[in-house]
């Protein structure tokens, strides 16, 4: 038996009642579990979902308020809260599986892996593009480097929390920009931390309205190379060369591929990301993703 902190940043999101709901019905498979949220607004506006649903999930629930409509104050409000073994992040417009945390929890057991990521799957509207659902361009799974998972993300994750990796925190200079967790999982590889994955720990994600487009994908396919990007500043005249051959062979595939909805845009959102990568390089300033600014 494990104890386990389930973390959910929220900010300004009624589905977070949902979240709740999905977390209420997991198997706990004998776990002690504890469930945190950070709020990130600047009042306290999650905690009427939190004060509601707390006799109902069977086990405790800590709320904490973590103002700054800045996403890595409250991740790192859930960080200083946890007690457990084990941290699990999801975000707090999804929804978990009964199965979800024991699958990862195994998954740790199994392989003594450090951290275990699970596969997030986008619910798409009746009314999203074809193309879109075709194409599946919302859902997330881990990335492998020559079979190596470098990098994570905090959407659907198990983190052991032990030494040295209780020492580490959100980057807050990234928590308007986003790409903090890449930032994080960077730093706890680089700490020898080994990162799994557990294919059924599965989490939905609706995919809203104002996500359902190319123009949202194509600032996320950004975002995510500019961060990695900045890793590579120490030595832009050695990586900068093969980014530039890669935006150049993404927008040629693109072209070749123009007769097919998905591959011309699954090739052109590959190109956005290494310009992001590029921009990271150069040291462009990322846009941001995130909140408002907090009320004085």
């Amino acid at each position: 038996m494990a104890r386990i902190d389930i973390c959910i940043c929220t900010f300004r999101r009624a589905f977070l009642a949902e979240t709740l709901d999905s977390i209420a019905r997991l198997d706990l498979d004998g776990h002690d579990v504890r469930v945190i949220i950070a709020d990130n607004d600047a009042v306290p506006s999650a905690e009427p979902i939190a004060e509601d649903w707390a006799p109902r999930l069977g086990f405790p629930l800590v709320y904490v308020h973590a103002p700054a409509a800045n996403i890595c104050i409250a991740r790192n409000a859930c960080l200083d809260a946890a007690k457990g073994d084990f941290i699990a992040f999801v975000d707090d417009d999804e929804t978990v599986s009964p199965g979800w945390l024991s699958a990862l929890v195994n998954q740790a057991d199994r392989t003594g892996s450090d951290v275990v990521l699970g596969p997030v799957r986008a619910i798409y509207r009746a009314d999203a593009p074809a193309w879109m659902v075709h194409g599946d361009f919302h859902s997330t799974l881990p990335v492998r480097v020559n079979g190596t998972i470098r990098t994570g993300y905090t959407c659907n994750v198990l983190i052991r929390w032990v030494a040295p990796f209780q020492a580490l925190r959100f980057d807050p200079s990234l928590g308007r920009t986003g790409g903090e967790d890449t930032d994080f999982f960077y730093r706890l590889t680089a700490q020898g931390g080994r990162i799994d994955y557990a294919p059924a720990a599965l989490v939905e994600e609706p995919v809203p309205v104002e996500r359902a487009n190319m123009a949202w994908l194509v600032r996320r396919r950004l975002r995510f190379g500019q961060t990695h990007g900045m890793l590579l500043q120490r030595s832009p005249l050695r990586t900068l060369p093969p980014v530039l051959a890669k935006i150049a062979w993404c927008c040629v595939m693109a072209g070749f591929t123009a007769f097919s909805p998905v591959l011309r845009r699954r090739n052109w959102l590959r190109a956005m990301l290494h310009v992001g990568v590029a921009g990271g390089i150069l040291g462009a300033r990322q846009a941001e993703h995130y909140g408002q600014p907090a009320s004085s």
